[in-house]
């Protein structure tokens, strides 16, 4: 087996979903295999999400701030608040999503089906740099 890893930075804009598609295909080998998608934060997640209708993520974002709802003040609807009021509700909604997904690989290109992409979900309402790191085995 052989394991191939590439990792790379997403500049977000604040809450929201980011296509990653290309950064995630972007470099994989001419090879059969499986790439882990992996997401190295507590306040962001993965998701693989229709890639046709915007609309589509919108109402994703506006269910998860109904489901999830931000603090209003210090301490009224979370105990951990420390960088504001959506720091405990970023974490909520990243347990609630994944940190990593499991692409099919087909002689380097990702097996998605036609109207899947891979998106890079912001929970935090400023803007931050994630990590995500690309690991195939094949």
């Amino acid at each position: 087996m052989a394991v191939h890893r590439a990792s790379f930075h997403v500049d977000t804009r604040g809450r929201g979903t980011y296509d990653v598609t290309r950064e995630v295909a972007a470099g994989l080998p001419a090879v059969d295999g499986v790439a882990n998608v992996f997401c190295a934060h507590t306040s962001a997640s993965l998701i693989l999400c229709e890639n046709a209708d915007p609309k589509v993520r919108q109402d994703l974002e506006a269910y998860f701030g109904r489901l999830v709802p931000d603090g209003d003040r210090p301490g009224a609807r979370y105990l951990h608040d420390d960088e504001g009021p959506d720091d405990m509700p970023a974490h909520l909604r990243a347990i609630l999503t994944t940190s990593s997904l499991m692409i099919p690989v087909v002689r380097g290109r990702l097996d998605l089906g036609i109207w899947q992409g891979i998106y890079l979900w912001e929970h935090r309402t400023a803007p931050h740099r994630r990590q995500l790191v690309v690991t195939l085995l094949s």
